[in-house]
C-alpha cells in the first residue's frame, strides 16, 4: 500500500540498502520486544520501520493485531512473505509509510519503535511524540535505539555522542504530558551480538517503556 506521505529519496535509500542483500535482518523478533511484550495481553499494535517483519510476524503469533508500516517496498514484500510463510499474514496490515513525512493514523496499545535511528535527515523526535499520542490508554510505548557503536563499526564512519541520546534524554524529548504516564523501564541493558564478518561483540541498547494512564 502507498501512502500519500511519500519522499522518494528516502524510500530509494532504503530499497537501495535491503536489496544488496537477499535478507538483510536474522528474521527473529528483537529481544527487547519479546521481554517486554511477551507478558502482556494481545491487543493492538503498531510497528514503526517493520523492516523484513521480524517482530510483526512475531506479535502476530502472540495474538496481536498488528499494523506494520515502512518505507521500504523491498523490505515489506519481504514482511509480508515472511508473514504468509508463519501463517499470520491474516493479523497483520502492511503499509508503506514514510515517518519523515507524516505518521500513520490510529490508536493502538502497544507502539513499538525498534532502532528508529538513520543515516539520513530523519526528525526522530518529532516520529517518537507521534509515536506517543498513538498510544491508547492503558496501552504502552516502547523505544529500542543503539546506545553506542557496536565494536565492529567502521571508524571511518564517525559517530558524535550526540547521535546516541541516552534513554533520560529520548523520554524528556517525548514531552509527555505530566501525570498521564508511568515510566515502566528505563535503561541501557547489554547484549551480545554477531557482527558481518562473523565477529562477536558487546552492544549497548538503550530502552524507553512508559505505559500511558
Amino acid at each position: 500500500m502507498h501512502d500519500s506521505h511519500d519522499h522518494p529519496e528516502t524510500a530509494r535509500f532504503w530499497d537501495d540498502l535491503y536489496g544488496q542483500r537477499g535478507q538483510l535482518w536474522s528474521g527473529r523478533a528483537n529481544p527487547h520486544l519479546v521481554d517486554v511484550a511477551g507478558p502482556l495481553p494481545a491487543g493492538t499494535a503498531l510497528d514503526l520501520g517493520c523492516g523484513e517483519g521480524g517482530d510483526a510476524t512475531w506479535l502476530a503469533r502472540q495474538g496481536w493485531q498488528v499494523t506494520a508500516v515502512d518505507v521500504s517496498a523491498v523490505a515489506l514484500d519481504r514482511a509480508r512473505t515472511a508473514a504468509t510463510d508463519a501463517g499470520v499474514d491474516s493479523r497483520i496490515e502492511f503499509r508503506r509509510h514514510d515517518l519523515t513525512r507524516g505518521f500513520p493514523t490510529g490508536t493502538y496499545d502497544l507502539v513499538s519503535a525498534q532502532f528508529l535511528q538513520s543515516p539520513l535527515d530523519f526528525p526522530r523526535l518529532d516520529v517518537l511524540r507521534a509515536a506517543a499520542r498513538a498510544v491508547a490508554p492503558g496501552g504502552r510505548l516502547l523505544v529500542v535505539e543503539h546506545g553506542a557503536l557496536p565494536p565492529w563499526a567502521n571508524a571511518d564512519h564517525h559517530h558524535d555522542a550526540h547521535d546516541f541520546p541516552t534513554p533520560q534524554e529520548t523520554l524528556d524529548g517525548l514531552d509527555l504530558e505530566p501525570g498521564g504516564w508511568e515510566t515502566e523501564r528505563l535503561d541501557a541493558p547489554r547484549r551480545t551480538a554477531t557482527g558481518p564478518d562473523g565477529q562477536t561483540g558487546e552492544l549497548v541498547d538503550h530502552l524507553v517503556l512508559v505505559r500511558r494512564r
